[in-house]
Order: C-alpha cells, then structure tokens, then sequence
C-alpha cells in the first residue's frame, strides 16, 4: 500500500514528533510549562528491607515520589543523611525526609543541593565525605518539615543549613 504525502517535510516532522513522544501538550510562549516534580530518588535501606521493595516502593509512590531506585547495605545501616536538588518541591521534599526517617532511623546529615541535578532526591549516600556533610538536629529538622514552608522557602532554609562554613578535621587537615 502506497500513501501520497503532499508536503514531505511535513510528514518527517510528523514522523521525529511521533518517536520522540512529542505529540503531547504543545507549550505557547509564556505558558507556564508542566515539569515533573521529581527526576530521581535514589535511597540506601538497609539490608533488613530488601524484601520488602515491591512495598517501600509502592509507599514512596503514594508519596508522588515515582521514580525511586534502591540499593542495600551490605552490612550495618546506612547513613542518615539526604540531598536535595534546587527544585524539589517543598511537599516532595518533606516526604522524602519523612521516608528517611522512617527507614533509616533518622536524618543526622544535609548534602548541599549543588551537588545534585535541579530534580533529585538522594537518601543515605556513602558517596560523599566530611568536606560536604552538614550535620542538622532535630529542631532545624523541625523546621524542615514545617509544612508552612513554601518550595522557596524550604530551599532558603536548606541552603542557609548547608551553607555554614564546616570545621573539617580528620583526613582532610594538611599541616603546614
């Protein structure tokens, strides 16, 4: 079967447009566009719970947080820390704390969200060192989760948490 295609270029734009999946709302200039809240979370449980993943990861989606990636702790129990992108929103944020909390005892460390893509949740990363780890209590905790904060705010308040100068010792002193 043989279709006639009046205007070729058309039909190839039409064809890209198809495979790229780009045949879904178009935006117009000055439209606010629909972005997804969160690209990613990626969270180390410990070992205790890897046969409970089909329900941590059901949990985390009634949480809006869908696209969730787990690993487990060999040994021991992860670390009680979070990193935030810039653009997590304020309610995803405070959820992710709260499955943090849930699964992994606490949350006693902030990563700055600069080290992180705008849209993306880390949970219990052994990827990083004292030279990037913010201790946080419980009452800047509190304030984290006040459910007030709007996303601007929330980001305010994280970035002010992880933004004081860090006493580094250990390794990372050089003598001089």
């Amino acid at each position: 079967m043989m279709i006639r295609v009046r205007n070729p270029f058309r039909a190839a734009v039409l064809i890209l447009a198809v495979m790229a999946g780009g045949l879904g709302h178009v935006s117009v200039f000055g439209e606010d566009a629909q972005v997804q809240p969160v690209s990613r979370v990626e969270a180390v449980l410990a070992k205790e719970y890897q046969n409970r993943e089909i329900e941590i990861k059901e949990e985390f989606a009634q949480a809006g947080l869908t696209n969730v990636h787990f690993q487990y702790a060999k040994m021991g129990r992860p670390p009680k820390n979070i990193g935030l992108g810039r653009d997590v929103p304020a309610d995803k944020a405070r959820e992710a704390i709260r499955l943090a909390i849930k699964y992994n005892g606490g949350i006693e460390i902030l990563l700055p969200e600069r080290l992180f893509p705008p849209r993306f949740i880390t949970i219990a990363s052994s990827n990083f060192d004292d030279t990037v780890e913010y201790p946080i209590d419980a009452s800047e905790l509190a304030k984290l989760q006040d459910p007030a904060l709007t996303t601007e705010s929330f980001h305010r308040l994280y970035r002010d948490l992880t933004s004081v100068p860090l006493e580094i010792k250990g390794r990372h002193l050089r003598p001089y």
